[in-house]
Protein backbone atom coordinates (compact mmCIF):
# COMPACT_ATOMS: atom_id res chain seq x y z
CA UNK A 1 0.00 0.00 0.00
CA UNK A 2 2.76 2.22 0.96
CA UNK A 3 4.82 1.82 -2.32
CA UNK A 4 1.41 2.24 -4.32
CA UNK A 5 1.05 5.53 -2.79
CA UNK A 6 4.90 6.30 -3.24
CA UNK A 7 4.49 6.03 -7.08
CA UNK A 8 1.14 8.01 -6.94
CA UNK A 9 3.13 10.78 -5.33
CA UNK A 10 5.63 10.66 -7.72
CA UNK A 11 3.90 10.50 -10.45
CA UNK A 12 1.46 13.49 -9.32
CA UNK A 13 5.17 15.59 -8.31
CA UNK A 14 6.27 14.09 -12.19
CA UNK A 15 3.17 15.78 -13.47
CA UNK A 16 3.08 18.78 -11.98
CA UNK A 17 6.49 19.39 -12.87
CA UNK A 18 6.17 18.60 -16.25
CA UNK A 19 2.89 21.16 -16.33
CA UNK A 20 4.44 23.26 -14.65
CA UNK A 21 8.19 23.81 -15.19
CA UNK A 22 9.16 25.35 -18.61
CA UNK A 23 12.76 25.80 -20.41
CA UNK A 24 13.22 28.40 -23.19
CA UNK A 25 16.73 27.78 -25.09
CA UNK A 26 18.81 30.26 -26.15
CA UNK A 27 17.61 30.05 -29.68
CA UNK A 28 14.31 30.33 -29.21
CA UNK A 29 12.03 33.56 -27.80
CA UNK A 30 8.94 32.98 -26.27
CA UNK A 31 5.36 34.17 -24.82
CA UNK A 32 3.26 33.95 -21.46
CA UNK A 33 -0.35 33.55 -22.12
CA UNK A 34 -3.20 33.62 -19.49
CA UNK A 35 -6.38 32.13 -20.84
CA UNK A 36 -5.52 33.07 -24.00
CA UNK A 37 -4.44 36.66 -22.99
CA UNK A 38 -0.54 37.71 -23.48
CA UNK A 39 1.15 38.51 -19.83
CA UNK A 40 4.78 38.31 -20.36
CA UNK A 41 5.83 39.23 -23.87
CA UNK A 42 9.43 38.26 -23.89
CA UNK A 43 10.42 34.96 -21.39
CA UNK A 44 14.90 35.26 -21.45
CA UNK A 45 16.20 31.99 -22.18
CA UNK A 46 15.93 29.73 -19.31
CA UNK A 47 14.11 27.51 -16.60
CA UNK A 48 10.61 29.27 -15.96
CA UNK A 49 7.33 28.58 -14.03
CA UNK A 50 3.51 28.68 -14.68
CA UNK A 51 0.20 27.93 -13.67
CA UNK A 52 -1.07 24.76 -14.99
CA UNK A 53 -4.20 24.56 -16.94
CA UNK A 54 -3.92 28.78 -16.43
CA UNK A 55 -0.92 29.60 -18.50
CA UNK A 56 -0.05 28.39 -21.90
CA UNK A 57 4.03 28.92 -23.31
CA UNK A 58 4.02 30.06 -27.12
CA UNK A 59 8.02 29.53 -28.39
CA UNK A 60 9.10 30.59 -31.45
CA UNK A 61 12.25 29.71 -33.35
CA UNK A 62 14.55 32.61 -33.36
CA UNK A 63 17.36 31.99 -35.71
CA UNK A 64 17.44 33.06 -38.77
CA UNK A 65 14.62 32.81 -41.22
CA UNK A 66 14.31 32.27 -45.12
CA UNK A 67 11.34 33.20 -46.87
CA UNK A 68 11.33 31.49 -50.27
CA UNK A 69 8.68 33.85 -52.90
CA UNK A 70 7.20 32.45 -55.88
CA UNK A 71 8.70 34.39 -59.38
CA UNK A 72 6.73 37.21 -60.40
CA UNK A 73 6.54 39.13 -63.07
CA UNK A 74 7.09 43.09 -62.83
CA UNK A 75 7.67 46.18 -65.12
CA UNK A 76 10.71 48.19 -65.38
CA UNK A 77 11.07 52.72 -66.20
CA UNK A 78 10.66 51.61 -69.88
CA UNK A 79 7.28 48.59 -69.21
CA UNK A 80 10.10 45.67 -70.40
CA UNK A 81 8.62 43.03 -68.14
CA UNK A 82 11.20 40.79 -66.07
CA UNK A 83 10.34 37.89 -64.11
CA UNK A 84 11.97 38.01 -60.80
CA UNK A 85 12.84 35.12 -58.34
CA UNK A 86 13.91 36.58 -54.50
CA UNK A 87 14.21 35.12 -51.16
CA UNK A 88 14.61 36.79 -48.05
CA UNK A 89 16.64 36.40 -44.64
CA UNK A 90 14.82 37.17 -41.73
CA UNK A 91 14.42 36.93 -37.88
CA UNK A 92 12.25 37.92 -34.82
CA UNK A 93 13.01 40.61 -32.80
CA UNK A 94 9.97 41.98 -31.20
CA UNK A 95 7.69 38.90 -29.99
CA UNK A 96 4.95 40.49 -28.76
CA UNK A 97 4.52 42.18 -32.22
CA UNK A 98 5.26 39.07 -33.87
CA UNK A 99 1.67 36.73 -31.94
CA UNK A 100 -0.37 40.14 -32.09
CA UNK A 101 0.48 40.59 -35.89
CA UNK A 102 0.82 36.38 -36.81
CA UNK A 103 -0.56 34.89 -33.55
CA UNK A 104 2.47 33.43 -33.47
CA UNK A 105 2.14 31.48 -37.16
CA UNK A 106 5.86 31.89 -38.83
CA UNK A 107 4.08 30.72 -42.25
CA UNK A 108 1.52 33.89 -41.62
CA UNK A 109 4.51 35.86 -41.40
CA UNK A 110 6.58 34.61 -44.08
CA UNK A 111 3.18 35.58 -46.50
CA UNK A 112 3.09 39.16 -44.92
CA UNK A 113 6.99 39.64 -45.36
CA UNK A 114 6.13 38.10 -49.31
CA UNK A 115 3.98 40.38 -49.98
CA UNK A 116 5.81 43.52 -49.35
CA UNK A 117 8.97 42.31 -50.88
CA UNK A 118 7.23 41.90 -54.11
CA UNK A 119 5.55 45.46 -53.66
CA UNK A 120 9.04 46.58 -52.41
CA UNK A 121 10.49 44.96 -55.80
CA UNK A 122 7.57 46.41 -58.61
CA UNK A 123 8.43 50.29 -56.59
CA UNK A 124 12.52 49.42 -57.08
CA UNK A 125 12.20 48.06 -60.12
CA UNK A 126 9.57 50.23 -61.53
CA UNK A 127 11.95 53.14 -61.12
CA UNK A 128 14.76 51.57 -63.06
CA UNK A 129 15.58 50.47 -66.60
CA UNK A 130 16.72 47.41 -67.56
CA UNK A 131 20.19 47.42 -67.78
CA UNK A 132 19.85 48.87 -64.08
CA UNK A 133 18.18 46.04 -63.08
CA UNK A 134 19.56 43.25 -64.37
CA UNK A 135 23.50 44.77 -63.52
CA UNK A 136 24.15 48.38 -63.45
CA UNK A 137 22.31 48.59 -59.71
CA UNK A 138 21.72 45.64 -58.75
CA UNK A 139 22.79 45.92 -55.19
CA UNK A 140 21.91 49.14 -54.80
CA UNK A 141 18.13 47.79 -55.39
CA UNK A 142 18.73 45.15 -52.80
CA UNK A 143 19.98 47.40 -50.38
CA UNK A 144 17.48 50.26 -50.86
CA UNK A 145 14.32 47.06 -50.84
CA UNK A 146 15.96 46.16 -47.36
CA UNK A 147 15.76 49.55 -45.82
CA UNK A 148 12.58 50.48 -47.02
CA UNK A 149 11.22 46.98 -45.46
CA UNK A 150 12.54 47.30 -41.95
CA UNK A 151 10.97 50.54 -41.54
CA UNK A 152 7.53 48.80 -41.60
CA UNK A 153 8.18 45.06 -40.85
CA UNK A 154 9.56 45.49 -37.64
CA UNK A 155 6.93 47.82 -36.26
CA UNK A 156 4.23 46.07 -37.74
CA UNK A 157 5.19 42.07 -37.87
CA UNK A 158 7.75 42.40 -35.27
CA UNK A 159 10.54 40.95 -37.44
CA UNK A 160 13.92 42.22 -39.10
CA UNK A 161 14.70 41.74 -42.32
CA UNK A 162 18.29 41.00 -42.80
CA UNK A 163 18.94 40.73 -46.13
CA UNK A 164 16.79 40.22 -49.78
CA UNK A 165 18.20 38.74 -52.63
CA UNK A 166 17.31 38.14 -56.35
CA UNK A 167 17.98 34.55 -56.95
CA UNK A 168 17.16 34.56 -60.78
CA UNK A 169 15.76 37.58 -63.41
CA UNK A 170 14.49 36.14 -66.96
CA UNK A 171 12.98 37.69 -69.61
CA UNK A 172 9.15 36.46 -70.48
CA UNK A 173 8.86 34.23 -73.46
CA UNK A 174 6.20 35.79 -74.86
CA UNK A 175 8.84 39.10 -74.59
CA UNK A 176 12.60 37.71 -74.81
CA UNK A 177 12.85 37.41 -78.43
CA UNK A 178 11.96 41.28 -78.97
CA UNK A 179 14.05 42.46 -75.83
CA UNK A 180 16.83 40.78 -77.17
CA UNK A 181 16.75 42.66 -81.03
CA UNK A 182 15.98 45.24 -79.18
CA UNK A 183 19.52 44.87 -77.37
CA UNK A 184 21.56 44.07 -80.12
CA UNK A 185 20.35 46.94 -82.03
CA UNK A 186 21.69 49.12 -79.03
CA UNK A 187 25.04 47.51 -78.96
CA UNK A 188 25.38 48.17 -82.80
CA UNK A 189 24.26 51.78 -82.10
CA UNK A 190 26.81 52.18 -79.64
CA UNK A 191 29.23 50.48 -81.62
CA UNK A 192 28.91 52.55 -84.66
CA UNK A 193 28.89 55.34 -82.21
CA UNK A 194 32.13 54.41 -81.03
CA UNK A 195 33.61 53.97 -84.24
CA UNK A 196 32.03 57.63 -86.16
CA UNK A 197 34.48 58.79 -83.03
CA UNK A 198 37.35 56.85 -83.28
CA UNK A 199 37.58 58.04 -86.94
CA UNK A 200 36.92 61.80 -85.64
CA UNK A 201 40.07 61.22 -83.38
CA UNK A 202 42.03 59.78 -86.21
CA UNK A 203 40.81 62.69 -88.74
CA UNK A 204 42.07 65.40 -85.95
CA UNK A 205 45.30 63.30 -85.00
CA UNK A 206 46.27 63.00 -88.82
CA UNK A 207 45.42 66.80 -89.49
CA UNK A 208 47.10 67.76 -86.23
CA UNK A 209 50.31 65.53 -87.74
CA UNK A 210 50.14 67.38 -91.11
CA UNK A 211 50.37 70.65 -89.73
CA UNK A 212 53.20 69.67 -87.25
CA UNK A 213 55.30 68.62 -90.43
CA UNK A 214 54.40 71.53 -92.48
CA UNK A 215 55.54 73.24 -89.46
CA UNK A 216 58.79 71.45 -89.05
CA UNK A 217 59.50 71.71 -93.15
CA UNK A 218 58.99 75.33 -92.61
CA UNK A 219 61.24 75.93 -89.63
CA UNK A 220 63.66 73.18 -91.05
CA UNK A 221 64.19 75.96 -94.36
CA UNK A 222 64.07 78.73 -92.38
CA UNK A 223 66.75 77.33 -90.32
CA UNK A 224 68.76 76.16 -93.34
CA UNK A 225 68.36 79.44 -95.64
CA UNK A 226 69.52 81.10 -92.19
CA UNK A 227 72.67 78.74 -92.16
CA UNK A 228 73.33 79.14 -95.89
CA UNK A 229 73.27 83.27 -95.42
CA UNK A 230 75.50 82.73 -92.62
CA UNK A 231 77.94 80.47 -94.62
CA UNK A 232 77.67 83.19 -97.52
CA UNK A 233 78.10 86.31 -95.47
CA UNK A 234 81.38 83.95 -94.41
CA UNK A 235 82.35 83.59 -97.44
CA UNK A 236 81.98 86.65 -98.75
CA UNK A 237 84.41 88.02 -95.73
CA UNK A 238 86.84 86.06 -96.73
CA UNK A 239 87.00 86.36 -100.37
CA UNK A 240 86.89 90.38 -98.98
CA UNK A 241 89.84 89.78 -96.41
CA UNK A 242 91.91 88.05 -99.00
CA UNK A 243 91.25 90.58 -101.60
CA UNK A 244 91.94 93.26 -99.21
CA UNK A 245 95.55 91.68 -98.60
CA UNK A 246 96.54 91.59 -102.00
CA UNK A 247 94.16 92.61 -105.15
CA UNK A 248 96.50 91.61 -107.54
CA UNK A 249 96.31 88.10 -106.76
CA UNK A 250 92.74 88.33 -106.20
CA UNK A 251 92.45 89.67 -109.87
CA UNK A 252 94.75 87.57 -111.03
CA UNK A 253 93.74 83.93 -109.52
CA UNK A 254 89.69 85.12 -110.72
CA UNK A 255 91.16 85.69 -114.39
CA UNK A 256 92.44 82.09 -114.68
CA UNK A 257 89.18 80.81 -113.48
CA UNK A 258 87.63 83.08 -116.00
CA UNK A 259 90.27 81.31 -118.77
CA UNK A 260 89.41 78.07 -117.21
CA UNK A 261 85.87 77.90 -117.65
CA UNK A 262 85.45 80.14 -121.10
CA UNK A 263 88.41 78.07 -122.83
CA UNK A 264 87.05 75.17 -121.29
CA UNK A 265 85.77 73.38 -124.80
CA UNK A 266 87.17 73.47 -128.39
CA UNK A 267 84.01 74.61 -129.78
CA UNK A 268 83.64 77.97 -128.19
CA UNK A 269 84.45 81.32 -130.17
CA UNK A 270 84.55 83.95 -128.39
CA UNK A 271 84.88 87.54 -130.19
CA UNK A 272 86.70 89.74 -127.82
CA UNK A 273 88.89 93.18 -128.52
CA UNK A 274 92.07 92.11 -128.23
CA UNK A 275 93.27 95.54 -125.93
CA UNK A 276 90.54 94.50 -123.56
CA UNK A 277 90.97 93.93 -120.06
CA UNK A 278 90.13 90.45 -120.38
CA UNK A 279 93.18 89.44 -121.94
CA UNK A 280 95.28 91.20 -119.81
CA UNK A 281 97.18 89.12 -117.97
CA UNK A 282 97.51 86.40 -121.03
CA UNK A 283 99.31 89.97 -122.47
CA UNK A 284 100.95 91.41 -119.68
CA UNK A 285 101.34 88.87 -116.93
CA UNK A 286 101.26 90.13 -112.76
CA UNK A 287 102.93 93.14 -111.96
CA UNK A 288 106.14 92.78 -110.37
CA UNK A 289 106.39 92.91 -106.51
Amino acid sequence: MKNILSVGVLFLVVFLAGNTLFVVKETERAVKLQFGQLIDADIAPGLHWKLPWVNTVRKFDARIQTEDSLPERFLTLEQKALEVDSYAKWRIIDVEKFYVSTRGDVRTAGNLLATRINDGLRDQIGSRNLVEVVAGERDQLMLDLTAELNESTAADIGIEVIDVRVKRIDLPDDVRSSVYDRMITERNREAQALRSFGEELAIGIRADADRQAVIFEAEAYRDAERIRGEGDATATAIYADAYTKDPEFYAFTRSLNSYRETFNSKSDVLLLDPNSDYFKYLKGGLTPL
